[in-house]
């Protein structure tokens, strides 16, 4: 993938997923949202620099020990050619490798568009399932549930995130016996529309949910009027990264975090 087709997909990840708190640095944007993920607490290169690398790297981890965080950058194929190589000698350990993937999307939803059967799920999906322009609170309430990982401040802060999007949103869930079990989010920007937050509950997994929601994202996007998706995800994860290459996704780029834990 060219490097301004990366600079597009990279900003409008940006606006996909806004931090609690965001300030710029000679080129960098330092993210910081109580380590809630890794994209939205790091330091991410958006433009050129002026300032020699060292300065700005102690800069930006003295940033994140006053916010009691481990400093991160993402490195992606438009950061500096060197900075990786920096933070790895100074002890940042390389984590959360993504693969950034995309697909073309048909001109309508009759043209070539048309969502695989899931089996004997498929009648419940298409019942239970609810698209809308907006997330709920208790769609978040039940992305918590099913993720199982926030904290008091994650509780309080991310519902904030999430309305802080300032884009057009499709929230898509799936209920049985009238609670969340499945969620997914499509994010509409420029010719885009980006998958985000496929979570299925643990009792609910190889029922073709996951399938079922970015199948309905995908066509969202085409009647949106978007000719591609994109999303990301963990390199590692290749019941999710076959499902996707299944809906004929395709590997674009890779990125991934240098941490440094707090001392």
């Amino acid at each position: 993938m060219k490097n301004s087709e990366i600079k597009i997909i990279e900003d409008l990840s940006l606006n996909a997923w806004p931090s609690h708190q965001m300030q710029l640095y000679d080129g960098w944007i330092l993210r910081f949202s109580y380590f809630y993920t890794h994209r939205t607490n790091c330091v991410e290169q958006i433009g050129s620099s002026q300032l020699p690398l060292a300065e700005k790297i102690a800069f930006c981890e003295e940033v994140y020990r006053r916010w009691k965080t481990p400093a991160i950058f993402k490195i992606t194929p438009l950061s500096l050619p060197v900075l990786d190589g920096e933070l790895e000698r100074r002890g940042y350990e390389k984590q959360n490798i993504t693969s950034v993937m995309c697909r073309d999307l048909p001109e309508s939803p009759l043209d070539d568009w048309t969502p695989s059967p899931v089996g004997p799920f498929t009648a419940f999906h298409m019942r239970d399932m609810t698209v809308q322009d907006r997330i709920p609170d208790e769609w978040i309430d039940a992305l918590f549930s099913i993720k199982g990982n926030a904290t008091v401040k994650h509780l309080k802060i991310v519902p904030s995130m999430y309305a802080a999007i300032p884009k057009d949103v499709r929230c898509v869930s799936i209920r049985r016996d009238k609670q969340i079990v499945a969620t997914g989010l499509g994010i509409l920007d420029r010719d885009y529309i980006g998958i985000y937050a496929i979570h299925v509950r643990d009792d609910f997994r190889r029922q073709g949910m996951a399938r079922r929601i970015c199948e309905t994202l995908l066509a969202e996007g085409v009647r949106s009027g978007a000719g591609k998706a994109y999303l990301q995800v963990v390199a590692d994860n290749e019941p999710a990264v076959q499902l996707y290459r299944s809906l004929g996704f395709t590997d674009a780029y890779r990125y991934w975090f240098r941490v440094k834990t707090m001392e």
